[in-house]
C-alpha cells in the first residue's frame, strides 16, 4: 500500500454513518516498526506473527493503522490524521485501508488467512538446516532465567572491563599469539580441539542473541543446526527483532553474539596468564586467544548479513542499508538532481554507512598484511 493513495484524499470528506463510529483494532500478533529509510523513502515494516507475512507502508499510513487499537472510532482516528497532515479521508480511502488489513487478516474479527505452505528446501547430505528443540522459545526463556541477572549492569560492566582487558594484552602480544597460530597447525590433536571449542563459541554466539532479545521481549522461533558441508553452524532465528522496543534494545541483542565470543575467552585467558601450562598447551590457548577474538570482530564488520550489518542498519535507521546507500552514491557522484530528493537523514546516514564500511575493510587488510608479514619475518 502506498501513500499516495492517503495523501490525496479531499480535505473536506469525513468517515460517515456507521463507519464513523467503527472502532478497529489490531490483532495483538500484528506489530510495527519504527521509522525506517528505504532509498529516497520513509517506510514502516509490518508484520502478522501468526502468518510470517511482513511488508511496507508509508508514514501516513502508519499514524492510522497504529491508532487501530479498538478504543478509537475512524470519526477520531480522521481528526487526528488531519490535525498532523492537513487533509481529512474519505470513505474510499477508509475502506481501501481497512479492506487491505481485513484481507491479510490484521484486523481483529476477521478471518485469519491460511497460513502459506513451508518452502524450506527438504535436507540433504550435503546442505540443510535441523532444528534441535521442540519449543525455541521456551528454551531461551529457561536459559534466560538462569543466564539472565548477567545482563544487568552490575554484572555486565565488569565483564565487558575484563574483555576490554584481555583484548589488549591480546593486541600487545599479537605477534606471539600469531607464532602460535603457526604452531598450532602442526599439531593436529590440539588443532581438533581448538576447532571444537571455536565451534562451541559460534554455538553460544547464536544462543546468546536469543537470550538477549528474549530480555528486551523477543520471541525465538527456532533453534537448530544449519550445514553447508563442510560447515556446520548453529542458528537461532528472533522472530521480531526488528520490532523490539527501542533501537538500543536491537543493537543490544546484535552485538550479543560477539560479545558471547569474548567472554568464552575469558576463563582461557586466565589460565593463559596465570597456570603453569606445558608449552604445547599454552601455545594451543595462544592460538584459541587470537583465533576466538578474530572470530567475534569478524562478526562485526558492517556487511550482509552480518551482525554488524545489522548493528550499523539499526544506527542508520534503515532497512536495506547497503542497496540504498549504493543507490544513493550512484546518484550523488554522477550529480543526479534526484540524489537531492533524499531526506537529510539519508544524504548523512548512507555515505557515513559506505565510509565506515571501508575503512572497517582497509583495517581488515592492514591487519592481515601485518600479520603475514610478521609470520613471514619472524
Amino acid at each position: 500500500m502506498s501513500a499516495s493513495g492517503v495523501s490525496s484524499a479531499s480535505s473536506a470528506s469525513k468517515p460517515s454513518g456507521s463507519l464513523a463510529g467503527y472502532r478497529p483494532e489490531l490483532r495483538p500478533r500484528v506489530l510495527l516498526s519504527d521509522p525506517l529509510l528505504d532509498g529516497a523513502a520513509t517506510v514502516h515494516l509490518i508484520k502478522d506473527t501468526g502468518s510470517g507475512n511482513s511488508f511496507k507502508v508509508g508514514p501516513k499510513e502508519h499514524f492510522l493503522i497504529a491508532r487501530m487499537d479498538g478504543g478509537r472510532s475512524l470519526a477520531e482516528i480522521g481528526e487526528e490524521y488531519a490535525g498532523e497532515y492537513g487533509r481529512r479521508l474519505a470513505d474510499a480511502h477508509w475502506q481501501q485501508i481497512l479492506t487491505m488489513l481485513g484481507t491479510k487478516g490484521l484486523l481483529a474479527g476477521t478471518p485469519v488467512p491460511p497460513a502459506p505452505a513451508p518452502t524450506a528446501e527438504r535436507p540433504t547430505l550435503l546442505r540443510g538446516t535441523l532444528p534441535l528443540v521442540a519449543d525455541a522459545d521456551a528454551t531461551t526463556a529457561r536459559l534466560h532465567r538462569f543466564f539472565g541477572f548477567l545482563l544487568s549492569p552490575w554484572a555486565m560492566v565488569p565483564l565487558l572491563v575484563l574483555v576490554l582487558a584481555m583484548e589488549a594484552v591480546v593486541v600487545a602480544r599479537s605477534g606471539e599469539l600469531l607464532l602460535a597460530v603457526r604452531e598450532l597447525f602442526t599439531n593436529p590433536v590440539l588443532l581438533t580441539g581448538t576447532a571444537i571449542l571455536l565451534w562451541v563459541s559460534t554455538a553460544l554466539h547464536e544462543l546468546a542473541h536469543g537470550v538477549v532479545a528474549r530480555h528486551y521481549g523477543g520471541q525465538v522461533s527456532e533453534i537448530g543446526l544449519r550445514w553447508r558441508l563442510p560447515v556446520v553452524i548453529m542458528y537461532c532465528t528472533v522472530d521480531n527483532y526488528l520490532y523490539l522496543g527501542r533501537r538500543r534494545h536491537r543493537i543490544a541483542t546484535a552485538v550479543a553474539g560477539a560479545v558471547m565470543n569474548l567472554l568464552f575467552l575469558l576463563p582461557f585467558c586466565a589460565l593463559w596468564l596465570f597456570a603453569p601450562l606445558d608449552h604445547a598447551t599454552h601455545e594451543a590457548v595462544s592460538a584459541l586467544l587470537l583465533l576466538g577474538s578474530v572470530q567475534a570482530f569478524a562478526m562485526l564488520v558492517p556487511l550482509p548479513p552480518l551482525d554488524g550489518y545489522k548493528i550499523a542498519s539499526q544506527l542508520a535507521g534503515a532497512t536495506g542499508l547497503a542497496a540504498s546507500a549504493g543507490g544513493y552514491l550512484r546518484l550523488a557522484l554522477r550529480r543526479s538532481p534526484h540524489a537531492a530528493t533524499y531526506p537529510s537523514r539519508a544524504r548523512i546516514a548512507y555515505p557515513a554507512y559506505a565510509l565506515g564500511t571501508v575503512l572497517v575493510l582497509a583495517a581488515v587488510v592492514a591487519a592481515a598484511v601485518a600479520g603475514a608479514h610478521h609470520l613471514l619475518t619472524a
